[in-house]
């Protein structure tokens, strides 16, 4: 209660100098770029909504939530260097309503930089709720040896892979453009113990030059592990999800709108719970992200 008290008066100032209905015009024709549109709205504040074109079974797919955590970090005046990680805790679903996103710089050093992330929405009663929380590191790049040892595997060319088509309708899986090389989705929920390990090309649909948000959402983009290793589709959720960002910027722009290799990985499943690895590298073998989720699972 004294949290909420002590949040009223901000969001009292939002109401009043930030209509909502203002909010969330597109600054540009994509999806992505209609779900990364916010405003600010006080110190540290961003006003913006889930986005339906990002919808999945019970609330927003959860890699754009995590697209729109960082977006509210990337977008902050007081921001230092690129963003190097964010880890995203999903405390519960988010509905379709508007949040606000707090996005606290904590902590600045002379080349790292510290967030807290928070994003809220009015629950039933009318009262401001946690739905996400984050945090994130900036950082200002340095020249220094470099290597990828998590190399890219051999793959077929994008334009050589078919396109995957699925009768699962949730509206996030038209966002992407996405053609399986490995592990894809079961074609018989009999309970079959198979690997979990995924490859596949994707691509924003429709085609989009790829950024650090839209990274930061691919990361997100597979099957959840466990309806692979083991064929039958049980209630999932992802608790927590980070992302490593290996590229700069520009190594991001030389990409554009071209497919990116993706793969993916269950490691372990127990008491309701299992992680996942993913990887993201560009056409060119350039590792661009690498990511680590847990899952929850109910029988």
């Amino acid at each position: 209660m004294g949290a909420r008290k002590a949040l009223e008066p901000f969001f009292t100032f939002l109401a009043k100098t930030v209509p909502m209905s203002n909010l969330f015009t597109s600054v540009g024709d994509h999806p992505f770029d209609r779900a990364m549109a916010m405003e600010p709205a006080g110190a540290n504040q961003f006003a913006t909504r889930a986005s339906k074109d990002y919808w999945n079974m019970v609330g927003p797919y959860g890699g754009i939530t995590a697209a729109q955590m960082a977006q509210a970090v990337l977008q902050h005046p007081d921001r230092l260097g690129e963003l190097v990680a964010i880890t995203v805790n999903f405390a519960g679903a988010v509905g379709e309503g508007e949040v606000v996103i707090e996005a606290i710089p904590a902590r600045t050093n002379r080349s790292t930089q510290h967030w807290i992330i928070t994003m809220r929405e009015k629950d039933a009663q009318g009262h401001w709720s946690t739905t996400t929380t984050a945090t994130a590191m900036t950082a200002l790049a340095r020249k220094t040896w470099s290597d990828d040892e998590c190399a890219m595997p051999q793959v077929p060319p994008s334009g050589e892979v078919a396109r995957y088509v699925t009768d699962f309708r949730v509206e996030w899986l038209s966002r992407y453009n996405v053609r399986p090389l490995l592990g894809s989705y079961p074609e018989q929920w009999d309970g079959a113990i198979s690997p979990s390990l995924t490859r596949m090309w994707v691509s924003d649909e429709p085609p989009r030059p790829l950024d650090v948000q839209a990274l930061t959402a691919l990361c997100d983009v597979f099957f959840p592990r466990i309806w692979l290793r083991r064929a039958k589709r049980v209630p999932i959720g992802t608790v927590t999800f980070s992302v490593y960002f290996h590229a700069s910027e520009d190594e991001l722009r030389q990409v554009g709108s071209e497919p990116v290799l993706a793969q993916a990985q269950g490691q372990g499943f127990r008491d309701g719970f299992f992680d996942q690895t993913a990887q993201i590298w560009a056409p060119g073998g350039t590792l661009l992200a690498t990511s680590h989720q847990l899952v929850y699972y109910k029988e």
